[in-house]
């Protein structure tokens, strides 16, 4: 991406930005960030700019930014499959499957073995059935889940069929269990770390969390919200 020379007619034309999410930014937050200095910077009144497949604030890692005309192909950027890399705390499970709630529930630990842990990853590959967390966006009834779930209102959320092709353990620091996995739009990787904790018949939550890849994107060809606030303005970045 060459954002420095990128011209006004080139971004309403279409461009398609591969960003590295930061932590505690939402993916709103992005697109608003580079829609308000793409306008700015190129002088254009009004422009598209959308993400294809958001990333929650606790996880950082590829966004794919698509401008003007270019985001009539969001949908097919958001169907490709994804890559994660992560890790997955045991002996406690928060509301949220993540660190976005307080623990609730408490385990011990200390007769998992690693084995046990390599093993427990086969279940999840292949099309399987996953329950969203309720701390979601997903809608039911006209109201996203995490209204209901600050509510402390309880609500019956259906599974819903996704597909895990590769869950790799790349680590384990109990009662840290570090992986990579390549799964379908629509996989919760939070829900997914929750039930490997069941799977172990114990509790898990996630406590990181990284998007490496959407289908043949790389993050490693992401730059930053620095980087493209450097370039477009032509400043030296921070």
């Amino acid at each position: 991406m060459n954002i420095k020379n990128t011209t006004k007619e080139e971004f309403q034309t279409g461009q398609v930005l591969l960003i590295d999410k930061p932590l505690e930014w939402t993916s709103f937050q992005v697109v608003n960030k580079l829609r308000w200095l793409i306008r700015k910077e190129r002088d254009i009144k009004k422009i598209k700019v959308g993400h294809a497949g958001t990333l929650d604030p606790l996880a950082s890692g590829l966004l794919i930014i698509c401008t003007g005309k270019f985001t009539k192909q969001i949908e097919t950027y958001q169907a490709q499959h994804k890559e994660y890399t992560g890790t997955i705390t045991l002996g406690e499970t928060t509301p949220s499957y993540d660190l976005e709630t307080e623990v609730d529930n408490t385990f011990d630990f200390s007769n998992i073995t690693e084995t046990q842990i390599h093993e427990a990853t086969s279940q999840f590959i292949g099309d399987i059935m996953q329950q969203p967390p309720v701390f979601s966006a997903l809608k039911k009834e006209g109201k996203r889940l995490y209204e209901y779930a600050r509510a402390g209102e309880e609500v019956e959320i259906p599974k819903r069929q996704i597909s895990i092709s590769e869950f790799e353990i790349t680590g384990i620091e109990m009662p840290n269990i570090h992986f990579r996995v390549a799964c379908s739009k629509g996989t919760y990787i939070r829900s997914l770390a929750h039930d490997f904790g069941k799977a172990l018949n114990n509790g898990g939550h996630l406590s990181a969390l990284r998007r490496t890849k959407i289908g043949d994107f790389s993050v490693d060809n992401a730059i930053s919200v620095d980087q493209f606030i450097a370039e477009i303005t032509n400043t030296e970045e921070k």
